[in-house]
């Protein structure tokens, strides 16, 4: 997904595409400064790369999927950066620290801004943990279903939860606060970007403010 997607309204309708179009793909009118109802807006990307981003929980395609694409059927893999950037995640030879590789991921952050103490904390805590027996295949070994790269970050977001005197997360409640938000985004925005892909536009009848249609 190397280009931007745009969307514009004319004659009532909201398009999506990759530039703006010379003529409407609803009503025929050529598109020329004042015809258009509001200013192109382009839409960001829910991808990001997740060496620029620090103390996040990064979530990208696994590494045997080839093309790296969300697709809604591909496995996943997780990690978590530190404050440089490096993700840590956990496969079946242990836990690896990767400098390259997650450039395109979906980015949770974890840490505020404010929370300087938890900041100067992050990569010790990170380090500590990652060291620990339960991760090293000769202690432990990978399994799919109890003991993989999620496992491994939902305990460390657990650790540094009891570290800083604060309640866990159970399995159900990280998934659902952290990861279905953010992949829900991912998977409307990779339809849209495949539709124009497949058709050039997507159109869509524009949606009213609640003041207008009272």
């Amino acid at each position: 997904m190397e280009a931007n997607v745009i969307r514009l309204s004319h004659c009532q309708k909201e398009i999506f595409c990759f530039s703006v179009p010379e003529t409407c793909p609803s009503c025929g009118e050529e598109l020329k400064g004042s015809r258009l109802q509001e200013a192109p807006v382009s839409l960001p990307s829910p991808l990001t790369n997740g060496h620029k981003t620090s103390c996040c929980l990064l979530v990208a395609p696994a590494h045997d999927n080839q093309a790296r694409d969300f697709d809604g059927t591909a496995d996943l893999h997780t990690g978590i950066s530190s404050t440089k950037g490096v993700v840590y995640n956990y496969t079946r030879e242990g836990v690896q620290r990767e400098q390259s590789g997650w450039e395109r991921c979906v980015s949770i952050p974890l840490v505020r801004p404010d929370m300087f103490h938890l900041l100067a904390q992050w990569d010790q805590y990170l380090e500590r943990f990652s060291g620990g027996p339960v991760w090293d295949p000769a202690w432990q070994r990978f399994h799919e279903d109890d003991h993989n790269c999620f496992s491994f970050c939902l305990h460390f977001v657990n650790s540094v939860l009891a570290a800083e005197g604060l309640a866990t997360l159970s399995r159900d409640d990280f998934t659902r606060c952290f990861i279905l938000p953010r992949m829900r985004r991912v998977s409307k925005y990779t339809t849209l970007y495949q539709h124009i892909q497949r058709q050039q536009f997507y159109v869509v009848d524009k949606q009213l403010d609640a003041a207008a249609s009272s």
